[in-house]
């Protein structure tokens, strides 16, 4: 009767605590969430990757596609940080496969959509699919890490933005010579997902009903308030780095192929070319810089990411065709290897609020690329895309403000105080 009466005692978080500090690192959850984060968001690559397509067939000045972009970036940062929020309260791991499900409803819509407010509609119900997947989709990613939570959140954004790395391909092998209508083979990628998440979604549940949960900082421990203002200035530092770097990201994936048909004299087909080597390098650096940063430290890596990033992006708009090539091979990767690595960072400074974190950095990642691609848009309309680039080139200089991020050593001080 003692022995029972000592079980009950113990406090429910305990265990929980316990066994997700302890656990193995579960690869098949992993690899499943990073292989629908892939399909998730080659689906949203498709948006990007249609863009000739539309400007040509509706007849699109650069400011509507700036609003296409718009929409279905700023719906998934608005919906995103809500859920992630609830799900760090109540998580609900049905959203995974029904958040796929409205992906599906919506790019069989973008397929046959022949009017501007339908493309609107279409990449809306994308986006509100996407929102739904990021928060739990980084809380299995989290749950499944183990001890490796740096390799963990590389392994699950590397498929994030792998799916990002094949819009121009896209452009260039389906809808060049396909049109619109090659958006409708992406629906056989979204049923894939629903199937995927919903195995993903068992075993979430199977861990929530053992007692699985995510620890949390003592509500003591934040009662200090200079120790509140310095966790907040560190998030609003690492808000504007994602804002710089989804800024210029945006840049190149949505109007640096038209830089290039125009200031080269290049063929859409092969500018998309140039667009893969940014966005496939970056897929390589995101997928190194988890384990870069487990090595030589986080706040390390993101310094050197964006910093960096800062010489190559004004070098390119003056260079050859070749070395634009190179350039942009490099920077790439150099950029967003701290991709994975912000997300980890922010949840150093709010452990426990996984969803939180998740809507905010990564939400607010695709939020700030949406209102970049609309400003810029609005500027190529104005100013000529030659000019916007030279003009955006300046941006990723922002990242000097990494200096003032705290060093990883003074983060983990914090927590155990």
């Amino acid at each position: 009767m003692a022995d029972k009466s000592l079980k009950l005692a113990k406090p429910a978080p305990t265990p929980a605590a316990d066994r997700g500090a302890g656990q193995e690192t579960v690869y098949r959850i992993l690899l499943a969430i990073s292989f629908v984060h892939l399909f998730n968001d080659s689906i949203q690559a498709v948006i990007p990757a249609i863009f000739p397509i539309l400007k040509e067939n509706l007849l699109l000045t650069f400011t509507q596609i700036g609003w296409i972009s718009f929409a279905i970036n700023f719906t998934s940062s608005i919906i995103q940080p809500v859920i992630g929020y609830a799900a760090d309260r109540k998580p609900r791991p049905i959203l995974l496969p029904l958040g796929m499900c409205c992906t599906l409803a919506g790019v069989g819509i973008l397929a046959y959509a022949g009017s501007y407010i339908l493309v609107l509609f279409a990449v809306i119900l994308i986006g509100l699919g996407s929102a739904t997947f990021h928060p739990e989709g980084m809380r299995v990613a989290h749950m499944a890490a183990g001890m490796r939570k740096g390799l963990s959140q590389s392994i699950f954004q590397v498929g994030g933005n792998a799916g990002q790395s094949l819009a121009p391909l896209l452009t260039r092998f389906i809808f060049v010579p396909l049109g619109q209508s090659g958006a409708f083979y992406f629906t056989f990628i979204a049923a894939a997902g629903v199937a995927v998440q919903s195995y993903v979604a068992r075993w979430y549940r199977s861990m929530l009903d053992a007692g699985y949960t995510f620890t949390k900082r003592a509500k003591g421990r934040l009662l200090d308030p200079a120790r509140r203002r310095s966790i907040r200035h560190a998030t609003l530092v690492l808000v504007l780095l994602v804002f710089v770097r989804s800024w210029y990201g945006a840049a190149i994936s949505s109007y640096y192929a038209f830089y290039l048909m125009d200031a080269y004299r290049i063929g859409l087909d092969d500018a998309q070319i140039y667009i893969f080597l940014f966005l496939a390098a970056g897929a390589v650096g995101t997928f190194f810089g988890g384990p870069l940063a487990d090595r030589f430290g986080r706040r390390n890596l993101i310094m050197l990411s964006m910093v960096g990033t800062a010489p190559i992006a004004l070098l390119l708009p003056y260079v050859s065709l070749f070395w634009a090539g190179v350039l942009l091979t490099i920077g790439g990767f150099i950029l967003l290897s701290s991709f994975s690595v912000t997300v980890v960072y922010a949840q150093m400074l709010h452990p426990g609020n996984i969803g939180t974190v998740s809507g905010l950095i990564t939400g607010f990642a695709f939020g700030m690329g949406g209102v970049g691609a609309l400003a810029l848009g609005n500027l190529g309309d104005a100013w000529g895309i030659g000019n916007v680039m030279i003009a955006a080139s300046f941006l990723p200089l922002l990242g000097l403000f990494s200096f003032l991020l705290p060093k990883d050593r003074v983060i983990e001080q914090w927590s155990k105080e």
